[in-house]
Formats: structure tokens, sequence, C-alpha cells
């Protein structure tokens, strides 16, 4: 009997929960003015239109290879821009580090860029720097930093107080306690999240590159615009190989770092 109870007040327990959850899917579906005929009609037209992407144009593939490495170019320059310079950021959004107004300054500052899409980073430096992988290597670079730059600020507050308490009891300068104390702390995390961060920019420059910046997202894009949709699939097929390879080369960049042993 007690058994049955306690499952009722289990049940209880999550059944309001669940009942605003439900209520709240019910009025979004209904503001989006979700149909789900349209949906399923838009299925059966989406599979009908994949004969156009079929076979993909072979002879496409060679010509990938050049604008899927200048995506991977585009990442390699943005990510360590980014790293270097979210250890700036990091270090003044301490609280254990740095004064309340710094701080503040530049927490609002990681928290309006990391609210802003690259792709609207990305319009804004176009309009300043016009078209090309500059303008893109710049937006993934701000990009990182907003990510970057916080994961450092927490990792830095995370260190043991009384760590940095010693090192200046010891007569150890500001500038002497974070090259000896907190860089060696923080450093192994920086460079681990620093390497996802390269996978994350990877999949974004695709996107980037749809809209100015260059690279296999520019195909991409062009190819669709152009109706050759056999070449766009030969595109979709190279930018997928390309995550696929970037993923597991940080899988396995990062469980080395951390000691994790084979990927």
């Amino acid at each position: 009997m007690r058994s049955k109870e306690f499952s009722l007040a289990r049940y209880r327990r999550h059944a309001r929960p669940a009942i605003v959850l439900v209520a709240l899917v019910i009025a979004a579906a209904w503001q989006c003015e979700v149909n789900f005929r349209d949906l399923l009609k838009g299925i059966a037209k989406g599979l009908s239109m994949l004969a156009f992407f079929f076979p993909p144009e072979w002879r496409a593939f060679p010509e990938m290879i050049h604008p899927a490495l200048v995506t991977v170019i585009i990442c390699v320059i943005a990510t360590p821009i980014g790293a270097a310079l979210s250890i700036f950021f990091g270090l003044a959004g301490a609280r254990n580090l740095a004064p309340p107004w710094l701080r503040l300054l530049c927490r609002s500052l990681i928290a309006i860029e990391r609210g802003l899409p690259e792709i609207v980073i990305l319009l804004i430096l176009v309009a300043a720097f016009g078209l090309g992988p500059f303008a893109g290597i710049m937006a993934l670079a701000i990009g990182s930093i907003g990510m970057l730059g916080k994961l450092v600020s927490d990792a830095i507050e995370e260190i043991d107080g009384r760590v940095l308490d010693s090192a200046a009891a010891v007569g150890a300068t500001r500038l002497q306690v974070i090259r000896h104390v907190v860089i060696p702390e923080v450093l192994p995390s920086l460079v681990s999240h620093s390497i996802f961060r390269f996978e994350v920019n990877v999949r974004a420059s695709v996107l980037l590159g749809a809209v100015g910046a260059g690279g296999i997202g520019y195909e991409l894009n062009a190819a669709i615009n152009q109706l050759e949709y056999n070449r766009a699939t030969a595109a979709a097929l190279t930018t997928l190989a390309l995550v696929f390879v970037s993923e597991r080369a940080s899988d396995f960049l990062r469980a080395r770092i951390l000691g994790g042993g084979t990927v």
C-alpha cells in the first residue's frame, strides 16, 4: 500500500510541470501556425525533390578540395586568435582577479557577443571589409572569444583562493600570480575547449561561407542558386566529410590532452 501511495505522490509531483509543458507546446504550435496536414504534404514533396540531387556530380569532387581547405584554413586562423584574446577577457572577467567595474564590463561584452549569432557578426563585418575569408575569420574569432572567454573566467574563479593568497603572501605580484599560478591552472582547460571550439567553427564556417565568407559553404550555396543540384550534393558530401574528420580529430586531441586514452 505504501508503494502505491509513494508512486501516486511521485505522479502528482510531476503532473503539474507536465501539464504546463504540454500547454506551452500547444500554445507555441498555435502561435507558429503548425499544420500537420501541410507537414505530411511537405515531407512527400521533399522526398520527391531528392531525385534531383542524386546521383552526385562525381567529377565535381576534385573541385571541392580547394574550398574545403579554405574552410579549414579560416578555422585554423580564427580559433587561435579567439583563444588568445579570450585569455585577456577571462582574466578581466574573473571575480577573484579583476575589480568589480572591469569584471562587469568584460562579462557584459562577453554576454553581448554570445547573444549575437556569428552570421549577424559576419554581415556587419562584410559591410565593413567586404566579402571574403577575412570577414569570416574575424566573425569566428569574435565568436570564439564569447565562448572561450566565459569558460576561462569561470575556470579562474574556481581556483582555490588559498592558492592565490599563498602566492601573494610570499611576495608575488599580481602579474606573477597570473603568470605562475593562474595561467598554468587554466591552460589545459583552455586548450581542450579551444579544440572543441575549432570543431564548432568548422560547422559554423559552412553557414558563413554561404553568405559571403568563402569556402565550401559558398560552393554549396552557389550550386543550389544555379539549380545545379547534383553539384550541390557533391558539396554537401564534402561538407559532411569535413565535419566528420574535424569531430574525430577534436575528440582524439582532447582525449590525449585530458589523459583519456585512445578514442
